[in-house]
């Protein structure tokens, strides 16, 4: 089954559209780099808030993402963008 990764964070006002214009050098980067990616959506909630919806072939696949980090320039320049991790959850897509 697909891990759902769900990541809610915050992004200070000034740096929205440096977070958005980074935004698909990131998902290149984890497409080229990242085995078992499937893709990801961004979802813009009230409050300076966002929740990033990543899809997983697999726990393992995740995991073995996490562990790299911001590996690769379009990763470091998305996450640099990010303020404050509200929330990080793993799920099931049933």
């Amino acid at each position: 089954m697909t891990t759902v990764e769900l990541t809610r964070f915050t992004v200070a006002p000034d740096k929205v559209e440096q977070m958005l214009a980074a935004r698909p050098a990131m998902v290149a980067d984890f497409e080229s780099d990242r085995a078992g990616f499937l893709g990801a959506r961004l979802v813009r909630l009230p409050g300076d808030q966002w929740l990033d919806i990543v899809e997983w072939r697999t726990d393992a696949d995740f995991a073995a993402s996490r562990a790299k980090g911001p590996n690769l320039p379009g990763i470091a320049a998305f996450f640099a963008t990010l303020g404050e991790l509200v929330s990080d959850e793993l799920g099931t897509l049933v």
